[in-house]
This record gives C-alpha cells, sequence and structure tokens, in this order.
C-alpha cells in the first residue's frame, strides 16, 4: 500500500484538481475502505487463495467469477506496468545521462523511462521466476524503510508549508476531485493483494481485517498529509515538477539530502509494488486453475525454481507490452478501473452470502452497518469508473466481454459448481431439508507430546535422541516435522502437489528419523510442513502438533535475540507456544552432565531434561551456583540444597563457586564435562542488544555441547525490555 501512487501520481493529480487532490486521495481511501471491510469479512468465512476473485466465483458463479479473475489478473500486469514505469521514471531523474536511453525501433519510440521501466519489469519477473524466498521479508524492509522516509520527510515539510500556496484550493472546481480520484485510485489497489494470500495467513480470523483495514486506514492518512505537505512547500504548482514531483519538493524540505533520500524512496516503492503485484498475480492464477476456469497447465510448478514459471512468464510478456504502449495516466486508470470491477462484484458477493439461507457462512469478523457497507462499497466502485476516461472503460468493458466468451468458449464444461446464487435461485423450487442440529464431540488429549524440528540429516539423531529421552520419561509421543521453505511466489497447496520434488530428501531424513525414535521405544509421528518462513513455522507448527515441548537445532541466524530461541522481534512482542530447547551440537555425549541454576523458571526446564538424560543414558549429573563472594557461600550452599532437593537431585554432585564472572566460573566448571544445560538469558531485550548475552556468548565459547532450556510463561513488556 505504501507505494508507487504517492511518488508518481502527485503532480498529475495537481494538473486534474490543484491543491484540492488531497481530497482526492481521501474519496479515494473512503470508497478503498467500503471494498476492504467486506473484504474483510469475506476473507475471515473464506481465507482462499485468490482473494476476491474466489469470493465472486463462489457467491456469484463462475461466469462473474471468470469476468473477476481476468479482471483482477489485467488489473494487476496494468498496475506493475504502471509501477515499472514510475521506476524508469526515478532511474532517469537519477542519471545524467538519461538522454541517451532513448531507443527507436519499427516506428516506435522508447523514452527513457520506458526503457528503465522495462529493464525494472524483467528484473522483477526474473526475481518472481527463479523464486527468490526472502520476497516476503524484502517486502517488510521496504514498507518499514519508506515509512521512515516519509516520517523525515513529512516532518521537515511540516516547519516549511505555507497555506497560502493552496489557493485557489481548487482551480477547476470541486467537480474535479472525482476525476483526480480515478487517476490516483491505483495507489489503494494493495489492501485487496493481501487477500490473495488469504490461505496462508496465519489466524485470519484476527489478522486480515487488521491488515485490510489498517492498510486503507493508514495509508490514506499519510497520502493526505503528503499531499497537503507537497503542496504547501513546492516552489511552483506541483503539475509543473513533473513526474518526480516529490524529489523536488524534497530539494526544498532537506536540500540535496532530501533529494537522495526521495529518489531512494520513490525506487523502493515503486520496486515493492510492482513486486507485490506479479507475486499476487500468481495466485489469482492459482486459484483460477483450481475452479478450471484456466488450464491448470499455466500453474505447473518449475521442477528446479518450485515456482509456477508459466504463469509469471505470461504475466511478464503482458507487463513488458504495457509499458511499451507507455501512457502512464492510461496504465494507472487501466489498472484501476479493472480493480473497481472487481471491487464492485466483491460487495455484491458479500450481500448474496449474507441473504442466501441454508449456506455455511461463518466469518469471525462482521461488517457495521450492515447492508448500507456493501452497497456504498458496490456503488462507489462502479461509479468512479465513470469518472474514467473513453479509453479506460473500453479497456474495462472490453474484459468484461472476454471474460463472458472465455466462459462460454472453454470454462462452461469444465466447471463443476454453480455458485451460492445459482443454488438458491435453484433451490427455490425445491422442499427445503430439516436442519439436522449435530452436537460436536471434545477433541481427544493428546498426551504429552516432544516436537522435534528436523532440518538436515547431519544433526537428526542428536535431536531425536533429546526427543526421545524426553517423551520416554513421561509415556509421550515424539512428533518429528520436518518444514520445506517454498518461495513466496508459490502457493502452499499448489506446493503440497509437488512437495516429493520440491524436496526429495525429506522423506529419507523422516525414515531415519522413524528408526531412530523406535530404538527408544517411544512412539513417533512425523510431518511434512510446507512454509514461506522456515524458522516462524516452528512456533505455528508447535500451536498446531499441541506440542508440550519443542526440540530444536542451534542453527545459525536462528537467535536474532541472543540467548533465547525467538528472534528480537518474537522476544518483544509474542509468547513461546510451549517450552523450547534448543541443542547446539559438539558431538552428543550426555554421560556428565553440567547443570548451572540460579533458581530461574527456565533451569527448571532444563532441570527436566537432565532428569530424562540420566533416566536414559545413566549420566552423572552436576549441579551448580555462583556466588560472587566468600561471603556469601554459605547461603550459596543453602540455596542450592533447597533447590536440589526440591527438583530431586539429592544424589547430584553439588557445587558452589565463588567468582564475579558467573559465566567465567561456568566455563571452568565444564571442564571435564560432556554437556551444559542452560538456563535463556532473563537479561532485557535492550540490554542484550547493546551489549550481548552472557548465556549466547558462553555457549559458543564452549567445546562441548549445549542445551539451551526456555519456558513459555507470560513476561510483561517491561520484562521483554529490561529483563528480570
Amino acid at each position: 500500500m505504501i507505494g508507487a501512487g504517492i511518488f508518481v501520481l502527485p503532480g498529475e493529480a495537481a494538473g486534474v484538481a490543484g491543491p484540492a487532490a488531497a481530497l482526492s486521495f481521501l474519496a479515494g481511501g473512503i470508497i478503498a475502505l467500503f471494498t476492504a471491510l467486506s473484504a474483510s469479512e469475506l476473507g475471515t468465512a473464506m481465507p482462499k487463495a485468490g482473494g476476491s476473485y474466489y469470493y465472486v466465483n463462489h457467491a456469484l458463479g463462475p461466469a462473474f467469477g471468470s469476468i473477476a479473475g481476468w479482471s483482477n489478473w489485467m488489473g494487476l500486469a496494468f498496475a506493475s506496468a504502471f509501477y515499472a514505469i514510475g521506476f524508469g521514471d526515478y532511474i532517469v531523474s537519477w542519471l545524467p545521462w538519461a538522454d541517451m536511453m532513448q531507443l527507436s525501433a519499427l516506428g516506435f519510440t522508447l523514452e527513457p523511462g520506458q526503457v528503465g521501466g522495462l529493464a525494472a519489469a524483467a528484473l522483477f519477473i526474473g526475481v518472481n521466476y527463479v523464486g527468490a524466498k526472502e520476497t516476503g521479508r524484502l517486502q517488510n524492509i521496504i514498507v518499514l524503510t519508506l515509512l521512515g522516509i516519509l516520517a523525515v520527510f513529512l516532518s521537515a515539510g511540516m516547519f516549511q508549508a505555507d497555506m497560502n500556496k493552496m489557493t485557489p484550493f481548487a482551480p477547476n472546481g470541486m467537480d474535479a476531485i472525482l476525476p483526480a480520484t480515478a487517476l490516483i485510485f491505483v495507489s489503494f489497489l494493495g489492501f485487496a493483494k493481501i487477500t490473495t494470500v488469504a490461505e496462508e495467513i496465519k489466524n485470519p480470523g484476527r489478522n486480515l481485517p487488521l491488515a485490510v483495514i489498517g492498510s486503507v486506514v493508514i495509508v490514506t492518512v499519510i497520502y493526505v498529509i503528503t499531499m497537503v505537505i507537497l503542496t504547501s512547500v513546492a516552489a511552483q504548482p506541483l503539475d509543473e515538477l513533473g513526474k518526480v514531483a516529490v524529489v523536488e519538493v524534497g530539494r526544498i524540505a532537506l536540500g540535496s539530502f532530501g533529494v537522495v533520500m526521495l529518489t531512494f524512496g520513490g525506487l523502493l516503492a515503486t520496486a515493492s509494488s510492482a513486486n507485490a503485484s506479479i507475486l499476487a498475480s500468481s495466485r489469482i492464477n492459482f486459484a483460477m486453475g483450481r475452479d478450471r476456469l484456466v488450464s491448470n497447465w499455466l500453474n505447473e510448478i518449475h521442477d528446479r525454481f518450485a515456482t509456477p514459471h508459466r504463469s509469471i512468464a505470461l504475466t511478464g510478456v503482458l507487463i513488458l507490452a504495457f509499458i511499451a504502449y507507455g501512457d502512464i495516466k492510461v496504465l494507472a486508470k487501466a489498472g484501476a478501473v479493472l480493480h473497481l470491477l472487481v471491487y464492485g462484484l466483491l460487495n455484491i458477493a458479500l450481500i448474496v452470502m449474507r441473504e442466501a439461507p441454508d449456506v455455511n457462512y461463518d466469518p469471525d469478523f462482521r461488517i457495521p452497518l450492515y447492508p448500507w457497507v456493501p452497497i456504498f462499497g458496490a456503488i462507489s466502485s462502479f461509479a468512479l469508473i465513470a469518472y474514467m476516461d473513453p479509453v479506460e472503460m473500453g479497456l474495462g468493458l472490453g474484459f468484461v466481454v472476454l471474460g463472458l466468451v472465455w466462459y462460454a468458449l472453454y470454462a462452461r464444461r469444465k466447471v463443476d459448481r454453480q455458485g451460492v446464487l445459482n443454488e438458491q435461485i435453484l433451490k427455490l423450487s425445491e422442499p427445503s431439508a430439516p436442519e439436522v442440529l449435530r452436537e460436536e464431540a471434545p477433541e481427544p488429549d493428546p498426551g504429552f507430546r516432544v516436537m522435534v524440528a528436523l532440518a538436515a540429516p547431519k544433526s537428526e539423531k542428536q535431536l531425536i535422541s533429546i526427543a526421545s529421552a524426553l517423551a520416554k520419561a513421561k509415556g509421550g509421543t515424539v512428533v518429528a516435522v520436518h518444514i520445506v521453505q517454498v518461495p513466496d511466489q508459490t502457493a502452499l497447496q499448489a506446493g503440497a502437489a509437488s512437495l516429493e520434488r520440491l524436496d526429495r530428501s525429506s522423506q529419507l531424513l523422516m525414515e531415519k528419523a522413524k528408526k531412530d525414535a523406535e530404538t527408544f521405544g517411544v512412539d513417533i509421528e512425523t510431518h511434512n510442513i510446507l512454509s514461506h518462513r522456515r524458522f516462524a513455522e516452528i512456533f505455528d507448527a508447535a500451536r498446531e502438533q499441541r506440542a508440550d515441548k519443542v526440540v530444536v537445532g542451534w542453527g545459525a541466524g536462528s537467535h536474532g535475540s541472543r540467548g533465547r530461541f525467538e528472534n528480537a522481534l518474537d522476544d518483544l512482542t509474542g509468547a513461546l507456544p510451549c517450552d523450547f530447547i534448543v541443542f547446539k551440537d559438539r558431538g552428543f555425549e550426555p554421560s556428565k552432565i553440567l547443570l548451572p541454576t540460579a533458581g530461574g523458571p527456565d533451569t527448571d526446564v532444563g532441570a527436566e531434561i537432565v532428569h530424562a538424560m540420566e533416566a536414559e543414558f545413566d549420566a552423572e549429573v552436576t549441579l551448580l551456583h555462583v556466588v560472587r563472594s566468600e561471603d556469601e557461600r554459605a547461603d550459596g550452599e543453602a540455596f542450592l540444597s533447597k533447590w536440589a532437593s526440591k527438583n530431586a537431585f539429592d544424589a547430584a554432585d553439588k557445587r558452589v563457586a565463588v567468582g564475579e564472572d558467573a559465566y567465567g566460573e561456568i566455563r571452568r566448571q565444564a571442564e571435564g564435562q560432556t554437556l551444559v544445560v542452560l538456563g535463556a538469558t532473563e537479561r532485557g531485550l535492550l540490554e542484550r542488544l547493546s551489549e550481548g548475552s552472557g548465556v549466547a556468548e558462553l555457549a559458543e565459547s564452549l567445546e562441548i555441547s549445549v542445551i539451551l532450556a526456555e519456558q513459555a510463561r507470560p513476561r510483561s513488556l517491561k520484562e521483554r525490555l529490561f529483563g528480570t
């Protein structure tokens, strides 16, 4: 949503409505908000790939679904072409030799912005084709960077704003506001892309409405404020500053630094918008293929890249063709008009789903002021099309006709569903069946479960051994999961159909895990899980598998929080779903175990681990407590004796060491041991980010294997930031 529109279109919008273009962005946000509310309700009731296309197809039937699918697909292609040309224009504004980029061939002349746009689009298409697995993470980084850039720009601009420059406010009359809204509405298409991946959103009942509605509200406020600042700071009317008016105003507000910062922001915004549109288009095609509205040949997964390469390639060809056409206003409006068609149908789909009797429709989120919200959403979406130029309206009508013709000639004989609307019409003449009430049986208790996340054969046996010992101690089950990461461009359901090709080693890994667990005499389940985020999926899998404990390897880059398993963001905002046991492998030899303790809750988890090792491997256990001075030794010995008794370690060797550096003492006492079990750090996140974590440094410095134990428990924000 924080995309190309606000970086590319302010000058064009001001040329239509003058300073009143700020109201055009406000009107666009209000129109988008009606549909965002409807999309949120439909998305929580039907979290399926394809988003708005799926809702229209499911509710109104495949004829309307064909219209929505083609309109959504082509709308994304038009929007991607617009974003790519915007990227090219920012490149041109930055390069001193940009005029040399003009090309002429076969009677066509490509302006420098088009040439830059073609190069950029080819790059974005290539990235999506080969399936860069961190595309989504990169999008997050870009958005945060853009918010920072806009915050600096707006803060500086507020001190230089001259409201007298905003007069006359509406030089072309207030009637020009909605035509300008039609031009800039492409800036509000991002929220609909969220619903195209609804099938993969965790906890969609909460997260999807927050994302969809929140994004519209936040960017509308940002867009309106940005337009006011641009108009009130610019030395001349925005429409005279060209396609990079934002950069010219940045020069006034922040000097040469503003030029560099806003140019960089424009490049990021246009790149992220284009990339997101290409990524979303493959989800539309996947959903249409699943519903048999297009051939599934289009969605075939590449053997090497694991992406729907044909879908991305075909969309890419269309984008390049649209860029060659080159009129940025037409591209922006064409993308908007096709999405507005779909938005209008989406609002009607919501009314059908609400009003249809005997339909399994139970959204987690319900819009307020029903039915007025979807009615206004449909009317405003269709009405805004009337403010487009004839060429854009003609394109919209053309794709409506294309969708109907495609359905009649290709899809009608292939689809096997008629949609809720058609089904309800057919039911009118049929007697209604009596409703049967079914009482759901309570979900059975799965028993004690230890999940082990396997990533590679090298560490499989050690992790299975730890998990099996823990499970055996409580008569539980080992749940082995292997998380297969697929690119963001590939729908997870499509990846599931190609799982064997995506990760051929998974089957061998799971067979080995079963054999190793059987030597301990414990039950084992195995699961392959597809995900776009390998690390984050561990937490979701733990919840879904109802795990009591999770055993994982200490992998490179998995400890962003230093001394805890979570990354820094999760450490700050979330709670662990269960206890975590992290194994740093330097050879698994649990014959002599050192368990340092200061009485923290994480050490209680460590005690469970050590007892399991003691029972299974006949390990010798040494307890260690460190005090700062000899004066504290007696109190330390009393504490350690009490703690050992409480945790059933009466027979263990108990040591009290004296030293100012507790971690150094642990390191010295670890000599002659074969395994150290440490509790996760209780230092606050701020301290760890600035000074590091003694636990993490200690684990890295030891020459023997280390287990990091971390207990799942609520912690306040103060505890997360400043420690306990």
